[in-house]
């Protein structure tokens, strides 16, 4: 252009694949210009690169507007559009252009379907999918590679792993992407042992996995606690070299966090050269969940001075450490981080914060927290209704609980958990039995073991033994251990041993090795001078080789 020379349609052609490639919007539109003063526009090479340029730059309405001006539509450039379209996460507006090239009987290619197939399985389009794939037999092209294994894909991704199966089957030859592709689908659909099998398969035919292959497979195991299966697969991850890629070794860490193996998971965690915030999750509610809170928060301030910018899954770790950790100035500088990154108004994060700071004491900051929140769910509602009653603040739980109901939210089993134990916290006794009569005719919800514990305590901290003993007795569910050892509590604090022996007895037939029956018997016979009645009990326990926890 400097010295003059006037470009031709075959000069435009590879500098607009150079502006495709470089995502350059800005010189590509230049170069249109340039198109436009040169009469090229409605060259078909040109028009149909002009299309691929901005459709792949993001442009579509620029896209579009070349399209719609090009006197002959090859196949390239409706595909140019179809792609641009689904790049851009408007996989509604492909599939109408997939209908219009129909329309207009446009000769359909692997390409095509391919796309059109991605657009299906990122909208769960199923019955159009199933038409897509009609199409492709009556052109016979299910046997090839790529649109076998974008059938594979749509199918699983649409729920319909039967179909993907069949497909997968009759597909004449298959590649790692095909293979891949059927182990996510078992993956996807909860079928974690086939997803195994299939990765076996697929090395007994001689294919080599792939990044994507191991990073399926460890989730796979990670799922579904196959620790075994992981190891095996993370020796051969070690064979191929690929232990310490990024997305592998993130993988590893997270499927031996899961899998209770903590301390690999900090070995592999270690040893990686680079760690991306999936790797520094993984670590943080690994330990969390191991109940190594300290260690978790110590990971975070490690994560933030090598500069990692955390995400709202960091957040959520954090936090849960803090409130199992009670480590309340932590948590509110965390509270601060979560501000700044813009993410307050998350209400996964917004729950978690009200959680950090009722489990730290600090009921105020948890209530600002709620009354801060633009929307709320019913495990918002519960998380403050729960912190009220750890509080010992009763009547604030039924206050809660009635503007709950007032603003036709949705209640379920455990709301009235946390308001049966907020009751029992503070004797609100006539309170706690209306509000768990009502469960099942007014609200629909079936009162569990845990529900019976809560009124068992609620009855036997009032002195209420005898009623108690009569609740266990018609209960509408299956008594447990749980309930037992509620009512056995309560004839500790009352000191009554006739009604004690009857719960220890039905606690050690339910569960012969629980330690909690001697101990809380031993305790009551203790406590009213039966020392004796005590000392032989606590031997019968040795003697049984039951470990006090």
């Amino acid at each position: 252009m400097q010295v003059g020379v006037k470009p031709t349609k075959h000069t435009f052609v590879p500098v607009l694949k150079a502006c495709t490639g470089l995502r350059a919007l800005d010189e590509g539109r230049q170069a249109h210009a340039q198109i436009v003063q040169s009469g090229c526009e409605k060259d078909i090479a040109v028009g149909r690169n002009l299309v691929d340029m901005y459709a792949k730059c993001g442009s579509m309405g620029e896209a579009w507007r070349v399209f719609s001006n090009m006197p002959v539509h090859g196949v390239m450039a409706w595909n140019a559009m179809i792609t641009g379209y689904i790049n851009c996460w408007e996989e509604a507006k492909a599939l109408e252009v997939y209908r219009q090239m129909q329309q207009e009987q446009v000769k359909l290619n692997r390409v095509t379907f391919v796309r059109v197939l991605t657009a299906c399985a990122s909208l769960g389009a199923l019955e159009e999918g199933k038409l897509v794939h009609e199409q492709i037999i009556r052109r016979r092209l299910e046997s090839d590679i790529f649109v076998g294994s974008s059938l594979v894909n749509m199918y699983a991704k649409c729920g319909s792993l039967a179909d993907a199966c069949r497909v997968f089957h009759s597909m004449p030859t298959r590649n790692a992407v095909t293979w891949n592709t059927m182990i996510m689908a078992y993956r996807k659909s909860g079928e974690g042992s086939q997803a195994l099998e299939c990765f076996q398969q697929m090395q007994l035919q001689g294919l080599e996995p792939s990044m994507v292959t191991f990073v399926v497979v460890l989730n796979t195991c990670a799922n579904i606690g196959a620790i075994d299966k992981g190891k095996l697969v993370h020796a051969q991850a070690i064979r191929k070299g690929m232990e310490l890629d990024v997305f592998v070794g993130s993988s590893l860490v997270d499927m031996y966090a899961k899998c209770g193996h903590i301390e690999d998971a900090c070995n592999v965690f270690k040893r990686m050269p680079k760690r991306d915030v999936v790797s520094w999750n993984s670590m943080i509610v690994g330990y969390v969940k191991r109940g190594h809170g300290e260690k978790a928060l110590d990971l975070f301030r490690q994560m933030q001075h090598e500069q990692v910018q955390p995400g709202s899954l960091t957040f959520l770790g954090v936090l849960n450490a803090c409130g199992s950790v009670a480590a309340l100035e932590e948590g509110k500088f965390v509270h601060a981080q979560v501000l700044k990154n813009g993410v307050g108004s998350d209400i996964v994060i917004s729950n978690c914060l009200i959680d950090m700071y009722t489990k730290c004491g600090s009921i105020g900051d948890a209530c600002r927290v709620f009354n801060n929140m633009p929307s709320r769910d019913i495990v918002s509602s519960n998380a403050m209704i729960m912190g009220c009653a750890m509080h010992g603040l009763g009547r604030n739980t039924l206050r809660l609980f009635e503007w709950i109901c007032q603003e036709a939210m949705a209640v379920d089993d455990c709301t009235f958990l946390a308001l049966l134990s907020a009751f029992s916290h503070t004797a609100l006794l006539d309170k706690g039995y209306y509000y768990f009569e009502s469960m099942s005719p007014i609200y629909g919800i079936q009162a569990t073991t845990k529900h019976y514990s809560c009124i068992i305590d609620l009855l036997g901290r009032l002195g209420y033994l005898s009623e108690a003993e009569e609740v266990i007795e018609d209960m509408r569910c299956q008594s447990q251990v749980c309930v037992w050892t509620a009512l056995l509590g309560a004839c500790r604090l009352l000191g009554n041993v006739q009604v004690g022996e009857r719960a220890a007895q039905r606690i050690l037939e339910l569960d012969s090795e629980n330690a909690s029956g001697y101990v809380l018997l031993s305790n009551i016979y203790a406590a009213t001078g039966k020392l004796d009645s005590s000392a032989k009990l606590h031997q019968h326990r040795v003697q049984r080789y039951v470990r006090k926890q």
